[in-house]
This record gives structure tokens, sequence and C-alpha cells, in this order.
């Protein structure tokens, strides 16, 4: 039974067949535009979807998806009709992150900066990873739990310009979490991590990989970006 108000977060990287490149241009696109067809129609059933490019950023992968809705089926709908439509199956899954936004052990109301994406303007980068922490995490008491976090979150508050979205990925997929964060500027993103580092949370932490990092595009500009036809 999905709980009320549940929102699944799905962060799919994938990677295009280099062959597609070397199709006519008539061919490439029509499978250009039954692509954007099929998300238009994604859109329609309730998901959301985000679109960065990652083309030269990541090995194997040219795009990123962060996608939010209500059912996770929704979900698998939205990845059968992109996987058989046109441009899409030249794409293959080269990692798939799950989680659900639910409400936080540790904080009483999420702010504007824990919203991230699921309020206002998306920023220029996203960076997506899964997260697990140790079994000793969970062992330690509510109240050393909530003291490390205080001092993560005062950190992380420090960086404003930095949005952060964490939904959680027990029972859905093999880690804990899965953590995206946004940003106009990858230097101060860069400056966080690197003062996360130096925390006590650091110590519980088992696995914050793969980071996967894309940059904004609607659907269509990454498809011109991909095709090159109007550059």
């Amino acid at each position: 039974m999905t709980a009320e108000g549940s929102i699944f977060v799905q962060a799919v990287a994938l990677g295009l067949d280099p062959a597609w490149r070397r199709l006519p241009p008539a061919e490439r696109a029509a499978d250009a535009q039954a692509f954007l067809d099929a998300e238009d129609r994604t859109s329609a059933d309730g998901v959301r979807t985000l679109t960065y490019s990652s083309i030269g950023l990541e090995r194997g992968v040219d795009l990123l998806l962060l996608r939010l809705a209500p059912e996770l089926d929704l979900l698998e709908g939205a990845g059968a009709r992109l996987a058989r439509s046109g441009l899409g199956r030249w794409l293959s899954v080269r990692d798939s992150l799950l989680g659900r936004i639910a409400a936080s052990q540790y904080v009483t109301k999420a702010t504007d900066q824990e919203r991230s994406v699921l309020d206002g303007v998306p920023k220029r980068y996203l960076i997506v990873y899964p997260f697990t922490k140790s079994t000793d995490w969970y062992l330690l008491s509510r109240e050393a739990r909530q003291g490390v976090m205080n001092e993560h979150m005062r950190v992380g508050h420090g960086y404003p310009t930095v949005r952060q979205l964490l939904a959680y990925s027990f029972g859905l997929d093999d880690g804990d979490f899965l953590v995206a964060y946004d940003t106009d500027d990858l230097a101060v993103f860069g400056e966080l991590v690197r003062e996360l580092r130096g925390t006590e949370s650091r110590r519980s932490t088992v696995n914050d990989r793969p980071i996967l990092i894309g940059i904004r595009h609607d659907l269509a500009g990454f498809v011109d970006l991909l095709d090159g036809s109007s550059t």
C-alpha cells in the first residue's frame, strides 16, 4: 500500500549506442521526435522528469534523468515507454537509483534548501549518488545520532546556494539513501563536500559511489546537443 503523499524518486543514467550517430539524418530526426513524444506522454501521466547531459563527463553515460512520481508503477511505465520509443531504443541503462521522499527523523520541517528540485527552478548542475551508513550508526541512540546530524546540517546550511534532495532507499535499492544536489556553482559544492568530510558523520559512511553529474538541459536541448543538427 502506498503511503499518502509519497513521492518516488529515480535517477537514471543512460548511455547512447554510438551507432545511432551514424544513421541518416532523417532517421535520427524521426527517432528524436518519437523520443520527445514519449516523454510528453510520461509527463501527462504525472511523472516529473528533469533532464541533464553527461556527454563527455561520465564514462558510458550521455543522459541523466531525475524522475519524480507518486507511484512506483508510473516510473516503470516511463522507463518502458522510453525504451521502445525512437532514440530510446538506442539507450542503455548504465545506472539506476531509487528512493522515496519521507519526513526526516532529524528535522521538524524541511527548509527550501533541503527540498531542492521539489520547489523552484532547477539549477545548472545536478550531482546524484547512493549513500549507505554503517550498522554501528543505526545502533547508536536517537540522541547521539541527532547530535551528529545537527553538525552535518549546520555545515550544509552554510552553503545556501547548494540545494539537497534526500530520498530513502530502504527496501527499494541497495543503498540506504538517494542523495541529489543541485547548484549553479560546482566550486562551492566542492567546498561543501570537503567540509562535510571533516565532520563526525563521515565516520559512519560505508558507500557514497558512484557519483553522477549532469548539466541541465530540457530534453529537446539535449537532443540538439547530441545530434548537432542545430550547431
